[in-house]
């Protein structure tokens, strides 16, 4: 085998790492000495991402495809790790329905970002852009809402229909959002910050120490096998049995719906944290069981370590991310591309401001920062945002946004039929702007309907 530099394939990935680990670094750097860059609460990972896409451009080469993958393994394994954390003795009230309505927030705000998408680029197509593709206002909720991958794909599928560079005009909408919620959520943090809303920021809590090391019942720190071994052994068996049911279930609609497989499987593979997460939740539950029951004697988690662990996953797939933006895909239909990308972040804010003070009123800003970098970007935009004013993830803000998107698969599922139906005549365009506005305004009910609901009780 050849060790040399010639053997590309054997090197890249290093190399790559290098590359983020260089760049958390120097960004690291920046933040200690600079003290505009400190005060600005921009978080390292996210201005190593923008020095690591800057290198790009300056003649670094950066392989997007391992970016891209990075950040789409740092998400599963990331909260694979949070998932397997052993949960503190409970407080809170049963039957709360915190994961239902996080779902409803979450679809609801697809909701918006479609209405207010797909209504202005039908008023552009009667004014400014008589030729302009009625339905190219619904990649606003694919690509601010979903992420790339699905603004890709419904991108794709406009383009077949028609949008001369629809999966282009997708990607960017894509990269704007991801913008948006670092960019604009940083300026935000800083706001609420200055004004005293914030309960933490940078460096305002305290770090995990020795005391909260090594829980009594706990394996070793080391023996025969090192601690930190075990963690990372269980999150990467955790991952290959997600890959597994992903296999598997997604092998099982296409050979029973191929139709339908087309869609489903590609939010099945693009969910996969979801999977993972549930996978994780039923190993820690399986090993609490056998625990009691005496099968082990031992707790193998140590939230601490587990802790850490999904902090590095969730800091290399923000800077990964970060530097897998393509600003060449920002060309063309400026106008229409500006106004959807300005109107996506303002209308999602506004809406998650109201919604979230009926859903998080224990931890409003936790859940609002958390929800809206999900929400312009992506689950890993949001924990990045919600790191800076809740560092160790205590606050079920994190977990909300999985448990959420598990109800939002399924209250979502009459959103995508709408993605599907718009593109088909001008008709169907007014019908699904209809449909999706009181869609919005029954989800919205649901969720005010349930605040009250507790709060009598």
């Amino acid at each position: 085998m050849d060790y040399s530099a010639a053997n590309h394939e054997l090197w890249n990935l290093i190399l790559q790492l290098g590359y983020i680990a260089g760049a958390i670094l120097a960004a690291n750097l920046l933040t200690r000495r600079i003290r505009f860059v400190r005060k600005s609460l921009m978080p390292v990972a996210v201005l190593a991402g923008f020095l690591l896409l800057l290198a790009q451009y300056l003649g670094l080469r950066v392989d997007g495809e391992i970016m891209e993958a990075l950040v789409y393994h740092g998400i599963a394994l990331g909260f694979i790790a949070m998932s397997l954390r052993v949960p503190p003795e409970r407080s809170g009230e049963k039957g709360d329905l915190t994961g239902l309505k996080s779902g409803a927030v979450i679809v609801s705000s697809y909701l918006v970002q479609g209405v207010v998408g797909l209504g202005l680029t039908l008023l552009l197509s009667y004014t400014l852009y008589p030729d302009l593709f009625k339905a190219a206002g619904l990649l606003l909720p694919m690509g601010y809402g979903q992420g790339p991958g699905q603004a890709n794909n419904v991108g794709s599928t406009y383009e077949s229909l028609g949008f001369a560079g629809g999966r282009s005009f997708g990607l960017a909408i894509a990269a704007a959002g991801y913008l948006v919620a670092c960019v604009v959520g940083v300026i935000l943090l800083n706001v609420l910050s200055r004004r005293g809303k914030l309960r933490a920021s940078r460096g305002g809590a305290a770090e995990p120490g020795v005391d909260f090391f090594q829980s009594r019942g706990e394996i070793p720190i080391a023996e025969s096998i090192d601690k930190l071994s075990v963690q990372i052994a269980m999150i990467l068996v955790v991952y290959l049995a997600t890959y597994l049911a992903s296999w598997g279930l997604t092998g099982a609609i296409a050979a029973a719906a191929p139709g339908l497989a087309a869609t489903v499987n590609t939010l099945i593979w693009g969910f996969n944290f979801i999977i993972g997460s549930a996978l994780a939740v039923l190993l820690r539950v399986l090993l609490e069981r056998s625990r009691r029951a005496g099968l082990i004697t031992r707790q193998y988690q140590n939230n601490y370590l587990l802790n850490r662990i999904s902090g590095f996953f969730f800091d290399i797939m923000i800077v990964a991310g970060i530097a897998s933006i393509r600003l060449e895909e920002l060309s063309g239909l400026w106008v229409p591309f500006v106004l959807l990308a300005a109107a996506g972040g303002v209308v999602t804010w506004l809406h998650l401001s109201l919604v979230c003070k009926a859903v998080y009123k224990d931890y409003y800003y936790e859940g609002l920062i958390s929800m809206f970098g999900m929400m312009t970007g992506t689950i890993s935009s949001g924990v990045l945002l919600l790191r800076e004013i809740d560092p160790d993830l205590a606050t079920p803000a994190a977990g909300n946004l999985v448990t959420g998107s598990s109800f939002g698969i399924i209250l979502g599922a009459p959103v995508l039929i709408l993605v599907g139906l718009a593109p088909k005549s001008e008709v169907l365009s007014w019908i699904t702007l209809a449909l999706a506005a009181v869609y919005l305004l029954l989800l919205d009910l649901l969720i005010f309907r349930l605040h009250r609901r507790k709060s009598k009780g």
